[in-house]
């Protein structure tokens, strides 16, 4: 189990997206628009850049929801690799048995 200082960072990361994903895109067009002026880009990438910096999406963390575990994550069911397979042996995940031959 990961720590929950973690977790509940990572947590408030997504949060934070949420909170500013409207104000970020709105910056990002102004600074991708070629219609814009040389001030509006430069004022718009000030403004971007004095936002909470774990307010953008790539800083978000994929972990397993039940251990908080980082690496082999599934993106689909939202788990470790380690307990996709406990819940399939279990039979938890509907559709998902263990392979024999």
């Amino acid at each position: 189990m990961a720590k929950m200082c973690s977790i509940n960072r990572n947590k408030k990361r997504i949060k934070l997206v949420a909170k500013y994903a409207n104000k970020r895109a709105a910056l990002k067009a102004i600074i991708s628009d070629k219609k814009s002026s040389a001030e509006e880009i430069f004022a718009a990438s000030v403004k971007l850049a004095k936002l909470p910096r774990n307010s953008a999406k790539n800083r978000i963390h994929n972990i397993c929801e039940l251990t908080g575990r980082s690496h082999g994550f599934y993106r689909k069911p939202k788990i470790s690799r380690i307990q996709l397979r406990k819940l399939a042996n279990e039979g938890q995940i509907p559709g998902m048995t263990k392979s024999s031959w």
